[in-house]
């Protein structure tokens, strides 16, 4: 107990520790530290703009992109050099960045920007800048989200055209290490001093501002007017402040990994100790049958009758009156099943291992686009077993078009997910957003799929076809045996579907916030210990219910179990997507194409947990089926 207790110690704590996949950077006094900006984010459209489509100021040697990865591509990153001149340990106060020449078309595009709620998103040294929002009534740091390209108040759209840089720094003996970054923007009608006129051209010969403090940052009470969104020229300006810090490179990304420093662990242990109970009440239950019924059961069929019992030709009842239909294949699309399982299998086996290498610290967020890679790559490479499941249960079934079934194991999901990726892409491209994938990273993906996931998928099922067939305890008989009618209202397709999903899906549904939190609100999720025990306990509970709902049916002289013990587990699907529905109201979309993506992501999601816990459901079941036939006496 007490290596499991220090296990599981160890995996919720995992957030604490990570492994970034990047190299320290060590700068020395008067070093210059590149400012990069990455793209336009709102949670409200969930689309994604470069940051130099707006009217802001550009480098003068030209916009350069950085190198990204697949991940990246996918993620809409779009990370690229800015103007901004930053030196290891120098303070900077009332720096002229440019001056701009806004017209009505930029004018538009920035009240839009600012309406829309879109936020900057700056790096230095692999770092994202965090926010500090300064007014009269409260000052907030967000660790997540990038800060706001300005806002609106009374309507009249505002610019955030001066930011204070804090960049916070460890000192070492060889020279000093980056630990934080924070931008505090203002908005500010500059005026040059004497009303002195400036071309804008060369930053050197601008005039003097007698709206910022050379000797000092910007503060709040010093801005006489904002600068509003109007048709005329902004002045952008930047203070750049270095504060010494304690903090250690290592754990720079520690206050970032805590949701924002606003969830307590207690609120992931409180759902963990819930999900727990859960899991407690279905195992009692399991162990009342196992324990009390199926014994019982077991000892009525085995013992051996009197003569008085044979001359009254007593009559069999239950779950062994159907041990001859039992491992009937199922009458429905028993192709559509063994597809089905296969990809619950590939789903289940990428789900479980890049948990396992997250809760590890191998895919932490300073390694950007680690984890979409991840997903991606691992996915594909589950394409064997996807096909070895697949192939095994049709061959058990009898089923003779294997390469129809391989064919669907390899296209069908993956197929939808292509499909549907394309179109939003397409979108997205129409809309100029850095959220469209180019067309290498597409033809990236194709490649994976058509040259490493579906020759995998075939490679797996010729093995599963060459191997023996499942073996069961007893001998299918050739007619198949009517099913007793009526049977009881709550071991109906439908009522037993809809209630196998509510027990999984509430043992998992707090950490599903957060999931959802991270994935459409721009917020950091890094759990991946709590994260890996509340996948435990979700895959545990939809193994129990489906056993006991499954006995149940069985005792029923009902042996249609196959696709009922799918449908029951893989109900929980159903539950997540009308969970996300909810959630999809924080987000105050108003653009079509935001409910389009938003709720065409979730259904592909939902479709692969559906598979998932379908599959889960469904060995569970066989594994029950197989151990209760095997323990008693058939004649």
């Amino acid at each position: 107990m007490r290596v499991v207790a220090l296990l599981l110690g160890a995996l919720a704590g995992s957030d604490a520790f990570y492994l970034p996949g990047v190299a320290p950077r060590t700068f020395r006094y008067g070093d210059k530290v590149e400012l990069k900006v990455n793209k336009l984010t709102s949670v409200h459209t969930q689309i994604p703009y470069d940051y130099y489509s707006l009217k802001f100021c550009r480098p003068r040697g030209g916009i350069k992109r950085a190198t990204e990865n697949l991940g990246e591509f996918l993620g809409g990153d779009l990370i690229e050099n800015s103007p901004f001149q930053l030196f290891m340990e120098q303070d900077q106060f009332c720096k002229v960045l440019c001056q701009v020449d806004l017209a009505k078309s930029d004018v538009s595009a920035l009240k839009t920007i600012i309406k829309e709620e879109y936020h900057n998103n700056w790096i230095i040294d692999n770092l994202p800048a965090a926010s500090i929002v300064d007014s009269e009534q409260y000052i907030i740091t967000a660790y997540a989200g990038g800060f706001p390209v300005g806002y609106q108040d009374h309507k009249a759209s505002y610019l955030f055209n001066h930011v204070n840089i804090i960049v916070e720094y460890h000192p070492l003996d060889d020279g000093s290490r980056v630990v934080g970054f924070y931008v505090e923007p203002f908005t500010v009608k500059h005026r040059f001093a004497g009303d002195a006129k400036w071309d804008g051209k060369d930053v050197a010969e601008a005039p003097v501002l007698e709206t910022c403090d050379k000797s000092g940052p910007m503060v709040y009470e010093s801005i006489a007017a904002k600068q509003d969104v109007s048709v005329g020229t902004v002045v952008f300006t930047y203070d750049v402040l270095w504060r010494a810090s304690n903090v250690k490179w290592a754990s720079r990304w520690d206050i970032y990994l805590s949701m924002d420093n606003q969830v307590s662990d207690k609120v992931h242990w409180f759902s963990i100790i819930n999900s727990l109970l859960i899991v407690l009440f279905l195992s009692v239950m399991v162990a009342m049958i196992l324990v009390r019924n199926l014994h019982r059961d077991i000892v009525r069929y085995n013992r051996t009758l009197t003569d008085e019992e044979k001359a009254e030709d007593r009559e069999e009842s239950g779950w062994k009156l159907v041990h001859a239909d039992v491992f009937r294949p199922p009458a429905s699309c028993p192709m559509l099943f063994c597809v089905a399982c296969g990809t619950g299998v590939q789903v289940l086996l990428c789900t479980t291992i890049c948990i396992v290498f997250a809760a590890a610290g191998f895919l932490s967020p300073a390694n950007r686009g680690s984890l979409a890679t991840a997903v991606l790559v691992l996915f594909v490479m589950m394409g064997a077993p996807a096909g070895y499941t697949a192939a095994t249960l049709y061959k058990t079934f009898k089923g003779r078009l294997w390469q129809k079934c391989t064919l669907y194991t390899a296209f069908a999901y993956p197929g939808v997910c292509f499909v549907t990726f394309l179109s939003f892409d397409g979108m997205l491209y129409s809309y100029g957003s850095t959220g469209a994938v180019p067309l290498l990273s597409l033809l990236s993906l194709l490649a994976l799929w058509f040259g490493v996931s579906v020759p995998l998928v075939f490679l797996g099922a010729y093995l599963g076809f060459k191997r023996e067939p499942l073996s069961y305890p007893v001998i299918t008989s050739n007619i198949p045996r009517e099913v007793p009618a009526p049977q009881p209202w709550y071991l109906s397709l439908g009522f037993t579907t809809l209630v196998g999903g509510i027990l999984p899906f509430g043992a998992c549904f707090v950490e599903l916030f957060f999931i959802l939190s991270s994935m459409w609100m721009d917020q950091y999720y890094y759990v991946f210990g709590f994260t890996a025990l509340v996948f435990v306990i979700l895959i545990v509970t939809c193994c129990e219910i489906t056993i006991v709902l499954c006995y149940f049916q069985l005792c029923s002289e009902n042996y249609h179990w196959w696709w009922r013990a799918f449908l029951t587990s893989g109900s929980t699907a159903l539950y997540v997507l009308l969970y996300s529905c909810v959630y999809f109201g924080r987000l105050a979309a108003d653009e079509w194409f935001t409910y389009v993506l938003y709720f065409g992501y979730m259904i592909l999601i939902s479709l692969g947990l559906f598979a998932l816990t379908g599959a889960c459901g469904f060995f569970a079941c066989l594994w029950f089926t197989k151990k209760i036939y095997a323990s008693i006496k058939v004649d």
